[in-house]
């Protein structure tokens, strides 16, 4: 048995989706089938993948190492596979426009202008957890623009070629069990969170992870983080009372979720879009900010805390200049 590109897509939802069953409904195989199948690529890669706990399946040391390559492996194949249908139709081709985005809001609001300036264009995008690869990957090439984001004293670093123009810089506020004790609360202090569990992402070259942590020690305080999880997995220990965490501001609470302010604002984060300088999108540069721009705060304006918080605070950096 040799290693197929269907493997590598298995072993990545089953990591996305932090769940055997819910990858497989997202493959659409049966449960059994999934978890055989995962079997016989851990038998040929020589090693556990993943963990089966309780709370899902994570990632075992090796099977970070085996993401972070299929991670890197996949985006490439699904380009070449996309380029090369594109080009066996016959007639003229149809233009393509790669995006690129990590998590956050201001994705929908590109691709929607995107569409406007670009009628006929076959826009794909993907998505990733840190910013530094979807900088390298616009300015080698292989994407046209991305939406990115970095912290305060943890800036990306300018790469040639390669305009970063601010979006919008919003504090980070605390995500909290809907039945916590703090939840009742408009705003929280670090000194209430002290002995709280945190679930926080896998420390990345973007460094979020990082700034999280020493912003912390320097106000005197202490990041307790027992769960290295993120996007959905997270979301499910902070709703099932194992953690708290951080999250943007204009994140759109759920329930199970309360979403607070932090006393003082310690913690920011600063949206920002990647485009190459020879790109087909250089000459919108200025359009896509100010339109991307209107669509994060149309994001933010659905979160009564986040509209709250934006009636009692003048901010410095302004969120609404970037």
């Amino acid at each position: 048995m040799e290693l197929e590109i269907r493997h590598l897509r298995i072993i990545c939802a089953i990591a996305e989706s932090g769940s055997l069953s819910r990858a497989a409904a997202a493959l659409r195989l049966s449960q059994p089938g999934l978890s055989a199948q995962l079997r016989r690529i851990e038998t040929m890669l020589g090693g556990r993948l993943f963990d089966r706990r309780p709370s899902g399946a994570v990632p075992t040391a090796f099977g970070e190492v085996v993401l972070a390559r299929a991670r890197s492996v996949l985006p490439t194949i699904d380009d070449l596979l996309g380029t090369a249908a594109l080009a066996a139709r016959a007639g003229d081709p149809v233009p393509q426009l790669r995006l690129g985005s990590v998590n956050a809001p201001p994705l929908g609001g590109l691709i929607t202008t995107l569409k406007i300036h670009f009628p006929g264009a076959r826009i794909v995008s993907r998505g990733h957890g840190s910013s530094v690869p979807l900088v390298d990957d616009v300015a080698n090439g292989r994407l046209d623009v991305a939406v990115v984001g970095d912290s305060p004293g943890f800036e990306l670093a300018p790469c040639p070629g390669v305009a970063l123009h601010p979006i919008a810089t919003e504090p980070l506020f605390v995500a909290l069990p809907a039945g916590h004790r703090l939840a009742a609360r408009d705003e929280v202090t670090l000194d209430e969170l002290a002995d709280e569990d945190w679930a926080s992402p896998h420390p990345d070259d973007d460094r979020i992870r990082e700034y999280w942590s020493t912003t912390l020690l320097a106000t005197g305080h202490r990041m307790r983080t027992v769960h290295e999880v993120e996007g959905r997995l997270l979301l499910e220990l902070v709703r099932g009372g194992h953690a708290v965490s951080l999250c943007q501001a204009t994140f759109e609470e759920i329930p199970g979720i309360a979403v607070r302010p932090i006393v003082g604002n310690p913690l920011w984060y600063r949206h920002l879009l990647a485009w190459h300088r020879a790109g087909p999108v250089a000459h919108l540069g200025p359009t896509l900010v100010q339109h991307v721009a209107e669509a994060q705060r149309a994001v933010g304006a659905r979160s009564p805390t986040y509209r709250r918080w934006l009636r009692d605070h003048r901010p410095e950096p302004d969120l609404r200049a970037g």
